[in-house]
């Protein structure tokens, strides 16, 4: 009965999770198609920018290619064979690319729906498409975040499971942090990619845990 109680909190709480990162996109979402050009996406990135150095600039292009979409996939194959290999878990494979394909598509869809042009001002490196939400925020979300549920599930201690959540924010972190720092994407996209991606995270791992919990019950 306690174990069944405890499955239960935890699917309530993800659900909690999912609405509630809905919910935060929804207000960025109407934020952006309202105010496309507003005082405070450009407050923020005025003060991220005006950290600029070199040696600032050379951290944030190694983050920005870090997650980029070239190295997204060659990280993503090298997971997926290490957790293989180390696991024998074809199911956590499937989670892992469930997880990065679905926010990949995600991020494809909102993009053709939002229709935002990337900062004109204070570029320094060039992109092209779309720009609400952050294709970088939302892989480097999907891709860590999927991992370190992977991995703390397989942590046998607590401070090896802190280290592993610490790990994968600083990495989101600075990789969101880099695309306003070099000019090619708005705060609100990067607020906007992170809930985007965390909402789909969150509705993967419900899925993949209530898969997992209920095949065991067959």
């Amino acid at each position: 009965m306690q174990q069944y109680r405890s499955i239960s909190d935890k699917r309530t709480t993800q659900r909690y999770v999912f609405w509630l990162l809905l919910a935060g996109f929804a207000v960025i979402a109407a934020f952006v198609a309202l105010q496309p050009d507003n005082r405070l996406d450009q407050s923020v990135a005025s003060y991220i920018q005006g950290f600029e150095a070199d040696k600032i600039t050379s951290i944030m292009m190694f983050f920005t290619t870090v997650g980029s979409t070239k190295f997204t996939i060659l990280i993503t194959l090298g997971v997926l064979a290490i957790l293989y290999a180390k696991f024998r878990k074809a199911n956590e494979l499937l989670f892992i690319c469930a997880v990065l394909g679905g926010s990949a598509l995600l991020n494809t869809v909102l993009k053709l729906i939002f229709h935002r042009a990337r900062p004109e001002v204070h570029r320094l490196i060039e992109e092209t498409g779309f720009s609400f939400p952050s294709g970088h925020t939302m892989a480097a979300l999907a891709l860590y975040g999927a991992v370190a549920f992977l991995l703390w599930r397989h942590a046998s201690t607590v401070a090896l499971r802190a280290l592993i959540i610490g790990i994968t924010a600083l990495f989101v972190f600075m990789i969101a942090v880099s695309r306003i720092y070099l000019g090619v994407h708005f705060p609100s996209d990067i607020a906007g990619g992170i809930l985007a991606s965390g909402m789909w995270l969150s509705l993967v791992i419900w899925v993949y845990q209530w898969w997992q919990e209920n095949g065991k019950t067959r």
